[in-house]
């Protein structure tokens, strides 16, 4: 197939504003906005941000197969980017809009059907933007450069929305600043929606298969496909890890370096240096091969943590650098599985002469949905065993096994985690696929 134009790589790649906000928002300022403005206990607060996205675990493959009828159907996916991006932008807005029942219970329970919607909403979204890249060009060499302009715009989308929600929390404060910031956030995935519908409505797509037929043939699927499930338990257990540390730096900014709007600088530090190592992962593993390179990006992530927990005595300085290494880690953890993906899609569907890629990216986004719902969780009943104090305006003194809780959660319990892909990581996973094969960003090239 010919080399795809500019103008998809980037309207494709504008669908990461959708799923880079919604992936990092809501794990990061979740839990501290159920604590701290509705006085919700860590532990019940951990399961309101758990109990939506765990729905979306079992809807996602289910997503995965309307989406591929609708590929079989229609010709384009492009449909279900559209309504599933609008649901998610207003129903972001809608979940922090923090309606002042005067009862926590009549609170918690807004949030918590708001973010059910909203979640269902971001299944019809994400699955088929996951799986694009495997239909809109035939050719290895193009998926894998359209997945390094994604996931430079990944990157901008985290450093965006991930530095500028808790600025804007912090700057408007209370209960009004997450209101704002909820707003601001849906404007952000509106653009991008908006941009990846229109931008790809004349996009190539790749030959029409018959979908795959149930329930059965998915799991039989699975079974086989072991290079995939191999892959799938790695990334489940590094977006858990993920999900943690998200939760928590509001409590690191707030109640071990003192101030809360450390949030917006620690976001930066982590995600700056990511946002440099994306175009040189790639290079690392053209280098050393794939295995190698996601293996040491796995170790700088877990060394890294480790060394935030000298952060109640280092000096704001060594704890960045450590911030910032974490960051170099992420870049890499982020890399080389979205660079797998599409090819492991494409040997599966010439191997069965089915559909696999909406029903591969609905496992694959339940997968990372999953992990990313239970770092909240796994940090909330953290806290909650160290007898955190929830508030409605953030003014608890905690007590001194609360502080240690919250440097248990965010370092020791995600380091531990990111470091179990490592044994993970088998051979059959990434041998059979050629360092070329990593995504090398090509911003020039039209």
């Amino acid at each position: 197939m010919s080399v795809l134009p500019t103008r998809t790589r980037i309207s494709y790649s504008l669908g990461s504003f959708v799923t880079g906000a919604f992936g990092t928002v809501p794990g990061l300022l979740l839990l501290p906005y159920l604590t701290d403005t509705m006085a919700v206990p860590a532990a019940v607060a951990g399961l309101v941000v758990l109990v939506p996205k765990a729905w979306d675990v079992l809807f996602n493959p289910v997503a995965g197969r309307l989406s591929d009828s609708s590929l079989t159907r229609r010709g384009s996916r492009r449909r279900f980017l559209l309504l599933g991006g609008l649901g998610v932008a207003a129903l972001f807005a809608v979940m922090f809009g923090h309606p002042g029942f005067g009862t926590t219970g009549g609170d918690v329970t807004y949030v918590v059907v708001a973010f059910f919607l909203c979640a269902t909403a971001y299944a019809f979204f994400q699955v088929p933007f996951n799986a694009l890249p495997a239909e809109i060009t035939d050719s290895p060499q193009e998926r894998t450069r359209l997945t390094s302009w994604r996931i430079g715009f990944l990157a901008i989308a985290i450093l965006v929305s991930g530095g500028g929600a808790p600025a804007i929390t912090t700057g408007v404060g209370g209960v009004a600043g997450y209101r704002v910031m909820g707003v601001m956030i849906g404007l952000f995935m509106l653009v991008g929606t908006l941009g990846v519908f229109f931008g790809l409505r004349n996009a190539p797509v790749g030959s029409l298969r018959p979908t795959t037929v149930g329930r059965l043939e998915l799991l039989a699927t699975m079974r086989q496909w072991r290079p995939f499930r191999w892959l799938l338990g790695v990334y489940f257990v590094q977006a858990l890890g993920v999900g943690t540390v998200l939760a928590g730096i509001s409590y690191l900014a707030r109640y071990i370096l003192g101030d809360a709007g450390y949030q917006t600088v620690l976001f930066g530090v982590f995600v700056g240096p990511a946002l440099v190592m994306m175009p040189v992962w790639p290079r690392i593993g053209a280098r050393w091969g794939k295995l190698a390179g996601f293996r040491i990006a796995t170790a700088a992530f877990g060394v890294a943590l480790f060394g935030m927990l000298g952060a109640r005595v280092f000096p704001l300085g060594v704890t960045l650098c450590f911030a910032a290494l974490a960051g170099i880690g992420y870049a890499g953890i982020s890399v080389f599985p979205l660079a797998i993906l599409p090819d492991l899609i494409s040997a599966e569907e010439e191997r069965t002469g089915a559909t696999r890629a909406g029903v591969a990216a609905g496992v694959w986004t339940a997968s990372e949905t999953l992990g990313l719902a239970l770092g909240p969780g796994l940090f909330g009943l953290v806290l909650a065993s160290g007898g955190y104090l929830s508030s409605v305006d953030s003014s608890a003194a905690q007590p001194p096994s609360a502080l240690t809780a919250i440097m248990i959660g965010f370092a020791v319990v995600p380091a531990v985690l990111i470091l179990l892909g490592i044994p993970l990581l088998r051979r059959s996973v990434l041998e059979e696929r050629p360092p070329a094969a990593v995504p090398t960003p090509v911003p020039n090239e039209s």
